[in-house]
């Protein structure tokens, strides 16, 4: 069993996973937001509010008018892209989430044996950035746990070779 306690936005978080399971366990964060969706076209107060948000994250540097307009779509596309979201351009629940935490949400707990896209991504990310050296193929074994725990030591945190909520955040802030 593998459990990894955070806190995101001063809401306590225990993120819980078992090995012996054939598949990931998505983690859920019951945010309490309500937020509209939100896409091109839209206007008003919570536009405006998306426009503060990527700009707080250093995505969107255009007027923060209330108006979601191109400019703004590629914007969250781009930050979509960087908390490892359907890179839709739409802003829902998940994409709310994304932006006030500043970290990805609902990802997977990956670990020896899990298997899968996220797990493509993780390979993919650590790839890019000089940890793994194998196959993308979903698959994680031996190769991609020994590139995950260089990574978590690389980046102070716990070497256990298992990805969480904390290590989504960190691969979240490397080139992808």
């Amino acid at each position: 069993m593998y459990t990894e306690q955070t806190s995101l936005n001063n809401q306590a978080m225990t993120l819980v996973a078992d090995p012996t399971s054939e598949s990931t366990l998505t983690i859920t964060q019951s945010s309490g937001l309500v937020k509209p969706t939100l896409q091109l076209g839209s206007t008003g107060q919570a536009v405006k509010e998306l426009e503060q948000l990527l700009f707080h994250w250093g995505y969107y540097f255009g007027l923060i008018d209330g108006i979601f307009g191109i400019q703004v779509q590629s914007a969250v596309k781009s930050y979509q892209h960087r908390v490892f979201l359907t890179e839709d351009g739409v802003v829902g629940s998940i994409t709310w989430q994304a932006l006030y935490s500043g970290a990805p949400v609902n990802m997977p707990i990956l670990m020896n044996g899990s298997s899968g896209n996220a797990v493509k991504v993780l390979q993919n990310v650590l790839k890019l950035n000089g940890y793994y050296f194998g196959f993308v193929d979903g698959f994680f074994g031996t190769m991609t746990k020994v590139a995950v725990i260089q990574f978590q030591t690389n980046k102070g945190l716990s070497p256990d070779g298992i990805v969480g909520f904390k290590g989504w955040h960190a691969l979240s802030k490397l080139p992808h």
